[in-house]
């Protein structure tokens, strides 16, 4: 028998532990917000499509309800402000206000194009089809390759997207927990990278602290509770630095505006599951935030602030002379501040704040960028390469799985910039090489590199580029030259890797796939499988369906190519033609080896029959106060189970064994107790358990305890108790102890 707690608090757990995810909006005040914020960043933008869109979509989404009990006209109308408040023009606010319409109403796609134009029925449309997919473990990579299809032809569909995300994630609390963990992880491990990727600091960082809260509750209450007990010392300590360098500021006589960077929660988690650090380390590293007006002014605040205090050794970053791919601009340093501890500082002037906050919706001006209906190809490019890159091998990869870790690797890898000999800086991931540096010039300057030198000295293929290096490849004259399948050990970047794998893919499919079947043969000969019968045309062909391929040559060739394994095929042939037997195990499973109790009768009596022996179950633990069924065993009196243990469904099958019992507790009745603690893990945490429970006089007989890779403690103990009034004050004494954010009673419910 399996005991397991909750995996997420019930709703009115939640709306007490984050109350952010309950957002309500107010519609009629809404109407004339979004047109000021619009008017705002466009002054002659035609707003009367604005007006028409929301008269529209109020019209054609009248009667529906969201989950929350809104109308749900809110729910468009707070994705378009969203979109305002990043300065997209009004075509794409009206496009955010009509983007459920095509789907959820019988509002049409060309009647829209009809009413709005051509423009805006193509981002709608956009945005639909994307929400048509279903998700799921595979579907889920087909979205996100939809998704980037789709962000190719118009940034603004990704936008309005992640928009539409940010509003649904700010209402999760009144959507089931599960379906609310589900998107939380999708949110995290999809939309919030590319958020980053995009440069749009402020949605990135709000969807990942949403999706902390929805997928770990009592963590974020726990962090967010420890963030705001030592509020006031940081404001303090944070006031007296930008204090100081307020002076230098005037004494440069350089205008600018100097504040304190707030801390978010979720990165505050992450340090402590990645970097192992404790909450206290971390809360230490001030971030102070300097604007200024000019990039001379950059510089010069930079000089006077490391003449002021002493900088740590490679802690500076110049991002403002090598932006990052996303177009992030900043100057970063960490400086040993007043009474000796750490204070990052960030200097950037106000446009590259606004770059890094809204990223590419700050200057992605529609308007200004399109004439005569054509896109200046020179700012898209400048701004945007990326997309294109991934455009590139979204369009390599046949796999949607493999698609999916390839997107993943690369909108979350850090980079490195490396020139080439003319002096083009190429952004490349970490642990890049020659090859990786020559696939992003050219793919046919790929295919023919023999050889490289970096800094003018020559290197190996393989070596592992850092920042700042110059790069030369050599490339071979011989038309028929090609890349190693070496290569594909060492190469990082994702298009290096797909060039080299299309190039072979096209090159040696015949090879590959008898490659793929010979491996599979021997594979099954070493295992003495029975390969006649296993190797038959219509289990290959199922398999091969199941891993995503048109027929058995592609998986052959799969498997010669290194693409999957030939273990696993062997398995799911084998599932396939083998039918495995389930066995059943015993009804009444114990919970562990615990001791049973040192004495004291069970506390329960059979009605009508007072002298039956009885036990309780291990299974579930029962204790005065809990409904109980009795169950005759064989040979062993009766065993008694909560009325809400896994096993009573089994037992329910034979109800002539069921009896009726009932709670008849005395002084030496003793019963086990099965408590689980849940904490942030820290240096001396189950000392203080177990001291806090030997002062309540709890004879502890098992303790299990681990800790997950983020840094969550997991301790559970069995022990026996005589009176279910004391299980409470154990529980709220454990409970107080620092670091624990929930104790609580384990049954098998």
């Amino acid at each position: 028998m399996t005991e397991t707690a909750s995996s997420a608090p019930p709703p009115s757990s939640l709306r007490r532990l984050v109350p952010r995810i309950f957002s309500r909006a107010a519609r009629r005040d809404d109407v004339d917000k979004l047109l000021r914020t619009v008017r705002t960043h466009h002054p002659k933008g035609d707003l009367a499509i604005i007006e028409r869109a929301y008269a529209v979509a109020d019209k054609a989404h009248d009667g529906q309800k969201r989950q929350s009990g809104e109308p749900y006209i809110t729910h468009p109308l707070a994705v378009a402000q969203i979109l305002a408040e990043l300065g997209l023009g009004p075509k794409a606010i009206a496009a955010a206000l009509l983007h459920d319409t095509v789907e959820d109403t019988g509002y049409p796609l060309d009647e829209l194009a009809a009413d709005f134009g051509d423009e805006v029925a193509m981002l709608v449309d956009g945005v639909t089809k994307l929400d048509k997919v279903k998700y799921g473990d595979s579907a889920q990579a087909e979205t996100v390759r939809k998704m980037i299809v789709a962000m190719s032809k118009d940034i603004r569909v990704l936008l309005i997207k992640l928009a539409d995300r940010l509003h649904n994630a700010r209402t999760w609390g009144f959507v089931p927990p599960h379906k609310a963990a589900k998107k939380a992880t999708e949110t995290l491990e999809i939309y919030a990278p590319l958020a980053h990727r995009l440069g749009i600091q402020a949605i990135k960082s709000e969807l990942e602290d949403l999706s902390f809260a929805v997928m770990h509750p009592k963590l974020y209450a726990e962090i967010d509770s420890l963030v705001k007990q030592r509020t006031p010392q940081r404001e303090q300590y944070v006031q007296n630095v930008i204090d100081a360098v307020d002076a230098d500021l005037r004494e440069l006589r350089v205008r600018g505006r100097v504040m304190g960077r707030p801390k978010q929660l979720y990165s505050v988690y992450q340090k402590m599951v990645v970097r192992g650090r404790e909450f206290d380390d971390i809360y230490d590293l001030i971030g102070i935030r300097i604007l200024v007006g000019t990039v001379r002014d950059c510089y010069a605040v930079l000089g006077a602030i490391h003449a002021r205090w002493t900088p740590l050794p490679g802690r500076f970053k110049d991002y403002i002379a090598t932006p990052k791919f996303n177009l992030y601009q900043s100057l970063h340093t960490t400086v040993i501040g007043p009474g000796g501890r750490t204070v990052e500082i960030q200097i950037r002037t106000h446009e590259m704040h606004q770059q890094a906050e809204f990223g590419v919706a700050a200057h992605w001006k529609y308007k200004e960028r399109m004439a005569g209906g054509k896109t200046d190809a020179k700012a898209v490019d400048a701004d945007m390469a990326w997309i294109a890159h991934i455009s590139d091998w979204q369009a390599e990869t046949a796999d949607p799985g493999e698609f999916l870790d390839s997107l993943r690797f690369e909108i979350g890898a850090k980079e490195v910039y490396v020139f080439t000999p003319k002096g083009r800086v190429v952004g490349l991931p970490t642990g890049a090489t020659p090859v990786d540096f020559a696939y992003a010039v050219h793919t046919e300057i790929g295919h023919r590199t023999m050889g490289a030198k970096v800094n003018g000295r020559l290197v190996p293929l393989e070596s592992t580029l850092q920042s700042g290096d110059v790069v030369e490849v050599f490339t071979s004259k011989n038309p028929d030259a090609g890349p190693s399948q070496d290569w594909l050990g060492f190469v990082k970047s994702t298009r290096a890797r797909n060039k080299i794998r299309g190039w072979f893919t096209k090159e040696r499919r015949e090879e590959a796939i008898e490659q793929g079947k010979d491996s599979i043969a021997r594979a099954m000969r070493r295992q003495n499988l029975p390969l006649q019968r296993l190797m038959n045309q219509d289990s290959f062909t199922e398999v091969a369906r199941q891993f995503h391929y048109e027929d058995v040559s592609a998986l052959y060739a799969a498997v010669g190519e290194g693409h999957v394994s030939t273990q696993s095929v062997i398995e799911k042939v084998t599932a396939l033609v083998s039918v495995e037997e389930t066995n059943t195990g015993p009804i009444d499973i114990p919970v562990g080896r615990s001791r049973a109790p040192r004495g004291g009768d069970s506390g329960v009596l059979v009605r009508g029959a007072p002298d039956i022996l009885v036990k309780l179950a291990k299974c579930c633990t029962p204790v005065p106060g809990d409904e109980i069924v009795g169950f005759v065993t064989r040979g062993s009196g009766v065993s008694v189970h909560r009325g809400d243990c896994t096993n009573v469904k089994a037992l329910k099958e034979e109800p002539d064994r069921l009896i009726d019992v009932e709670w008849a507790p005395t002084t030496k009745s003793v019963f086990l107790v099965q408590i689980q603690v849940e904490a942030l893990d820290r240096s001396g945490l189950l000392s203080d358990v177990t001291r806090v429970l030997s002062e309540h006089h709890v004879n502890i007989l098992s303790a299990t305890v681990s800790t997950t890779n983020d840094r969550l403690a997991l301790s559970k103990f069995v022990f026996e108790m005589g009176d279910t009034v004391h299980l409470d004050r154990v529980l709220n004494a454990v409970r107080r102890i620092d670091a624990v954010y929930d104790v609580y009673r384990v049954t098998s419910s």
